[in-house]
């Protein structure tokens, strides 16, 4: 009994070293390594709130439709699908032979196709308040949906919405298995199953996480390969940037994604190029993105000299935000100079805040002299990591005669205070949920006033109501984005806030790596992705 019990083990212990082998023979062309300094939270697709956690989701699962980098909506899971005259329901037909990634979750055949019902039970999932999904809203619109059969999946929205596709690109309406989620519960967001182009493999808390090629993944490429082209993506999660940057730089890991201020003279010339000694090592990747940074004047409270519109079109007049992007940014981004939309997103031209120091002293000369308020202070609130520009602000600020006091507060208390209105100025930004350029006029609709809504600025106007329903409504979407640039204007003749830059993609990879493009959104998509 002993013998047999000692054959057992050899043989275990066998078995058990040739896969380790096995999996340190892996290629380092086939293997993509990154680093995410803040750390992954979940990886379950309701809980995809955050860039962090976004990537990892998004080569873990699928939904039933996909962005291309040029923001337009391609199939996915579904492969077509049809939209009713009144904008109302949307009904996906679902590809078949389309594989959850195997699993002992499935007993019988370590695996089983996806259909319509999975779609049901996961978005029924999302919506549960007992999940507590940080994307519960985005389905505030939808009324019903429901498998008309396995192949077909039908939704019913409460009013038209002509940006729902859009939205059903965000990686919260990924499809998940019952199966899964109810054998790991809790825990499923460490124990992901998906149909995407990687499964999971191995999490190590704090140390790495590693998932490996789905080699029943659907798609394919031009020439009739099956995606993905890597075996494998390793994720560190070394907490300094600092050390991360390092790690790049000699070659250990594959990408990072934009660059620490206190890096970028490192890497970047002042016209935000790379630098020569560079060029053989390092290539990179930039475009638009779907980011806009921002002032906000909190027009709540009756009592703040903010209130004034002259004042606060005065402030905007006042700054050079070209100089401020060439010295404090190396032109990582482009300055703000139209609407609150960024580049990227509607493509017609408004007329916003171009530095003008003359207009902005005769408007600030007229608010004194309606006022009677010679002595202008004002409180700017912001997060460490941007006090370079809320000082070069303040500088320029100081030239019209006005004092500001910048108040450095963590994060978490900035995001609490913009949500109270208790900031009477705080920098912000906002980066879109899905690319549409309602996500961005949204924060300007008065029923959208925080801390129930991202309305932060309390700004309250009813013709910009009026038209904001009517763009929400409205399905041609060259009609929709003149509708766009009309509520854009207006934000800016009412100026509730101050557009301070579009942001940009910075993304720098060793130059072994390929396929690696930019999008707006910028999301990490590594399916075509491959080394030499």
């Amino acid at each position: 009994m002993i013998i047999k019990y000692r054959k057992i083990l050899s043989i275990f212990f066998i078995v058990f070293c040739i896969s380790c082998k096995s999996e340190k023979k892996i290629n380092e062309n086939l293997i993509f390594k990154y680093n995410e300094h803040s750390n992954i939270s979940s990886l379950d697709p309701v809980f995809s709130n955050t860039l962090r956690n976004i990537w990892p989701v998004n080569q873990i699962f699928n939904g039933l439709v996909q962005l291309d980098d040029s923001l337009n909506i391609k199939p996915d899971l579904a492969k077509k699908w049809d939209i009713s005259n009144d904008g109302l329901n949307y009904t996906f037909t679902i590809r078949k032979n389309i594989f959850f990634h195997k699993s002992k979750v499935f007993i019988k055949d370590s695996t089983r196709s996806v259909n319509a019902n999975d779609f049901v039970y996961s978005f029924n999932r999302l919506k549960d308040p007992k999940i507590g999904s940080s994307g519960y809203w985005v389905m505030n619109n939808v009324k019903s949906f429901e498998a008309i059969n396995d192949s077909v999946f039908s939704i019913n929205l409460k009013s038209p919405f002509a940006a729902f596709l859009q939205m059903l690109s965000m990686k919260y309406f990924s499809v998940v298995p019952r199966e899964a989620v109810s054998f790991y519960g809790s825990k499923f967001g460490k124990n992901p199953v998906g149909t995407g182009p990687f499964k999971f493999k191995r999490w190590d808390e704090n140390v790495k996480l590693v998932l490996r090629k789905n080699h029943n993944y659907h798609e394919f490429d031009e020439n009739g390969k099956r995606l993905p082209y890597l075996e494998s993506i390793s994720i560190t999660f070394l907490p300094e940037k600092k050390t991360e940057f390092l790690e790049f730089i000699q070659g250990k890991i594959d990408f990072i994604n934009s660059i620490d201020s206190a890096f970028k003279d490192e890497l970047l010339d002042p016209d935000g190029s790379l630098k020569k000694q560079y060029y053989e090592s390092i290539n990179l990747i930039s475009g638009p993105y779907l980011n806009t940074e921002y002032i906000g004047f909190f027009l709540g409270n009756k009592n703040l000299i903010t209130r004034s519109k002259k004042l606060r079109l005065a402030i905007n007049y006042g700054i050079d935000k070209r100089k401020m992007m060439k010295f404090l940014r190396n032109n990582i981004g482009f300055p703000a100079n139209n609407g609150f939309i960024p580049i990227g997103l509607n493509n017609q031209k408004i007329n916003g805040y171009k530095f003008d120091i003359e207009k902005s002293l005769k408007l600030l000369k007229e608010y004194k002299e309606e006022s009677g308020n010679r002595d202008i202070k004002l409180e700017i609130s912001t997060d460490a990591s941007y006090l370079d520009i809320m000082e070069y602000i303040q500088r320029e600020l100081l030239k019209l005669g006005i004092t500001v006091k910048i108040n450095i507060m963590p994060p978490s208390s900035l995001r609490q205070g913009k949500s109270n209105g208790k900031l009477e100025m705080f920098r912000a930004s906002w980066i879109a949920d899905y690319p549409d350029a309602e996500n961005y006029l949204s924060l300007f609709y008065s029923k959208n006033k925080a801390p129930n809504g991202p309305n932060y600025t309390h700004f309250v106007n009813r013709n910009y109501d009026e038209l904001f329903i009517e763009s929400f409504q409205e399905p041609n979407k060259l009609n929709r984005n003149k509708l766009y640039s009309k509520l854009d204007q207006m934000i800016i003749e009412e100026a509730p806030i101050i557009p301070l830059y579009y942001d940009k993609v910075m993304r720098f990879t060793r130059n072994n790596v390929y396929g690696l493009s930019s999008n707006p959104v910028n999301q990490l998509d590594l399916k075509r992705v491959y080394k030499k």
